[in-house]
């Protein structure tokens, strides 16, 4: 089994990351659960991706138009589609994630390798069978806060039937709070990552 881990853990805290505090939770939770399991990351921060703007784009449709899914311009899609699981790990910001993130989305959308449609809409092709998102903020947690909702969307979109969040939220309300509220939202990715 391969776990896909997508770390998008940008903050200024550095190593205290509140997002990173969730998902190395998660993963120590994961690999002592699934020790055979193998676990690919991608840092977001190293790599050396852009957003698509026209003629990138069209040489990419040209590519997938032909059923080539073979070349550097899929490299990540390919990953993301033949993963058996999948946890993203990105901050709150903003109402959603930071742009990094919503870039590398736009590099594993693939028309033809994680998705296509039909004639009655689109189908997922991912192999994975779960998906789990871990993000912390300054905000609580609402039930149409955007990060949340975009991820759930897109793990349809790719034909991943299990969707799970940890939200650490309110952090920035009370100072205080923060080490109880980051101590069970810990928990809660711990409790995941062992099921997961």
């Amino acid at each position: 089994m391969k776990l896909l881990y997508i770390d998008c853990c940008i903050t200024l805290r550095g190593p205290e990351s509140r997002t990173r505090a969730l998902a190395e939770a998660f993963l120590a939770a994961f690999r002592e659960t699934h020790p055979a399991a193998e676990v690919e990351t991608v840092a977001l921060e190293s790599l050396d991706i852009r957003p698509y703007l026209l003629p990138a784009l069209r040489e990419r449709e040209a590519l997938a138009e032909a059923g080539d899914f073979t070349g550097p311009v899929f490299a990540l899609a390919r990953q993301f589609h033949r993963a058996d699981k999948i946890v993203v790990a990105a901050p709150f910001w903003d109402l959603s994630f930071p742009s990094i993130l919503r870039v590398y989305i736009e590099h594993i959308s693939a028309c033809g390798l994680t998705y296509h449609y039909e004639a009655d809409g689109c189908h997922g092709d991912c192999r994975g069978e779960r998906l789990a998102y871990l993000t912390a903020g300054g905000d609580f947690e609402k039930p149409d806060s955007l990060g949340v909702l975009y991820w759930r969307q897109l793990a349809a979109m790719f034909g991943i039937p299990r969707f799970d969040c940890v939200f650490a939220g309110g952090l920035d309300v009370d100072p205080e709070r923060v080490p109880a509220i980051m101590a069970e939202a810990c928990e809660r990715a711990r409790a995941l990552g062992r099921e997961f």
